[in-house]
């Protein structure tokens, strides 16, 4: 209710679904730090997780700050408390948001639009925190370790919606509000989740530095693939699904004419059934479907196809220059994990006069997509947040259409350079990686980076680059591309004149091909050429652990390099 203050005590378990989750038990034969009788030695224990926890933090002074005063000799309670106190930080700027919106109640749109995003951005964040939570309380030190990389996902997702919430405040006029917004919360949710983020990274030296003598009882183990290359825990009913949608009966079936259950594609996502169990079929029949949709996190498991991205379309053209904030300009929206779309086209036909125009906006963990066209030219595709896949797909824009905080892997994918207005110039991707351990990026593998038919006569003349950082992180590997010869020989460019964020980007590159791969003259500031052993860290199976999920999705998956 408006103005009214939510305060979510402890960490209660929402519904938050990940795409695989096992439990691995882990024992020692004799207690950890606080076992060693002698107060002196656990305060001596105690200094040196500290020690060995925050000496890989970015900030080392909010670090120690933090976990010094915690009274426990137990690392993992140090990971438990850095998420609760992050947990603290975005329930008080959840308030102030709250308490904002109902103060700037007969703001101009643009103001009242950014505090509604906010809040449903800041409530997501709790729920990644709580999922957090639970899985630290829930698990020993080892086995925190052995899933660090889904901790780090949820955790780099309340950084992508701190983030997203401070990109809301656009313009000149709304500077004020977001002002109150990042001194009086926002900013410490970016620290202290920033710091969790650390300290997470960190517990493999905390392993290290402690002598414990773990012993593994025997377990399922969390990667378990069976002989076809199938996770054991995927059902008889969901591998037939995969591996052919011909023979299986849809849950709703969408057409123009009548002749499916609905005629919008709206109307088949609201209607699935509220605790619905395994995978939910929405075939869309060829036709133009101009509709705006959200796919809410209560409805996992969705897979969305159609009679293929030339035939079955969904269009809309919302757009900045008319007054829409970014995140609301996206014409399709899918908040929900484990979402599948296959066969078939997103677009926003706003055009480059239209300015940022999202085509698709991709927030659930787990998200794949396979034989599908993202339309559109400036921010086409919103990789939002969490893990997203990419395959056989046809992505088309001007500036910075592959965007967001998301760890995204595009494979075997055709990227389209569209014409932009007169005074543009053209940019593949802009990742938004704010933190140092942010396991987010762009990696495009295998694809054909190339100018589309209307910019091939002016190619060479309209500028165009792989990438710039968007944020102080920002990440885009590309490997095994062929890369045409559009691209401008420095290859990047900082994000403007005010903020560089040249320092600490990591742009790199490995075994691409084709006139725009030559590196001699990349931007200072880029990595160039990697090493295998460095490149290797990019793909598949390390970046985005698809073996986990992808082999569900019935996606084909090359889980490390294509050529080398």
């Amino acid at each position: 209710m408006k103005g009214k203050k939510v305060a979510f005590t402890g960490l209660a378990v929402l519904l938050v679904v990940g795409c695989a989750i096992g439990a691995t038990v882990y024992t020692t034969n004799k207690p950890h730090a606080a076992a060693a009788g002698a107060g002196g030695s656990e305060v001596s224990n105690h200094n040196k997780a500290v020690t060995a926890l925050c000496d890989g933090a970015d900030d080392k002074k909010l670090c120690h700050d933090v976990l010094t005063p915690i009274n426990t000799s137990d690392p993992k309670e140090y990971v438990a408390a850095v998420v609760k106190t992050s947990m603290d930080s975005v329930i008080k700027a959840f308030n102030m948001s709250d308490r904002l919106t109902v103060e700037h109640e007969n703001s101009n749109p643009g103001v009242k639009m950014a505090l509604e995003d906010c809040k449903d951005l800041l409530q997501s964040a709790i729920q990644e925190l709580q999922a957090s939570g639970v899985l630290v309380q829930e698990s020993s030190l080892l086995d925190v370790n052995q899933r660090s990389a889904e901790l780090k996902n949820w955790l780099s997702a309340v950084v992508a919606y701190q983030q997203s919430c401070l990109d809301g405040f656009d313009t000149k006029g709304e500077k004020e509000v977001q002002d109150k917004l990042q001194q009086g919360s926002l900013d410490d949710v970016g620290k202290l989740t920033g710091l969790a983020l650390d300290i997470v990274s960190g517990i493999s030296k905390v392993l290290g530095a402690f002598d414990f003598n773990l012993h593994l009882k025997p377990a399922r183990r969390l990667l378990e693939i069976d002989a076809e290359g199938y996770p054991t825990w995927l059902s008889f009913a969901d591998r037939k699904l995969v591996e052919s949608k011909s023979n299986v009966l849809p849950n709703a079936i969408v057409a123009k004419d009548g002749s499916g259950q609905f005629k919008t594609i709206t109307e088949a996502i609201n209607s699935y059934p509220k605790k619905h169990q395994g995978r939910f079929l929405i075939y869309v029949k060829a036709g133009v479907y101009d509709e705006y949709i959200n796919v809410d996190k209560k409805k996992p498991n969705i897979l969305l196809y159609g009679d293929g991205p030339t035939k079955t379309i969904i269009t809309g053209n919302k757009n900045y220059a008319a007054g829409v904030k970014t995140m609301r300009t996206a014409t399709f929206t899918t908040l929900a994990p484990n979402f599948i779309a296959k066969s078939i086209a997103f677009e926003n036909t706003a055009g480059p006069q239209g300015h940022q125009a999202v085509a698709l906006r991709v927030n659930g963990d787990c998200s794949a997509f396979f034989d599908v066209a993202i339309r559109g030219y400036q921010d086409s595709l919103y990789a939002h947040a969490h893990r997203q896949f990419y395959r056989n797909c046809e992505i088309s824009g001007t500036i910075d259409f592959i965007f967001g905080y998301a760890t995204t892997l595009i494979q075997n994918s055709k990227i389209l350079v569209r014409k932009p207005m007169s005074n543009q110039q053209n940019i593949v991707v802009a990742d938004g990686t704010a933190q140092k351990n942010m396991p987010t990026g762009v990696v495009l593998q295998n694809c054909q980076i190339q100018a589309a038919p209307e910019l091939a006569a002016d190619r060479l003349t309209v500028k165009t680059y792989l990438a710039r950082p968007w944020k102080a992180f920002s990440r885009a590997v590309f490997i095994e591309n062929t890369i045409g010869d559009l691209i401008q020989p420095e290859g990047y460019i900082p994000w403007n004149p005010i903020e560089p964020n040249t320092e600490n980007a990591y742009f790199a590159e490995f075994g691409n091909s084709g006139p725009g791969s030559v590196t001699q003259a990349r931007a200072k500031f880029g990595k160039g050429l990697i090493s295998k052993a460095d490149a290797e860290k990019f793909t598949a199976e390390q970046w985005i652990q698809a073996s986990t999920w992808v082999p569900a999705t019935g996606i084909p998956v090359d889980p490390t390099f294509t050529k080398a």
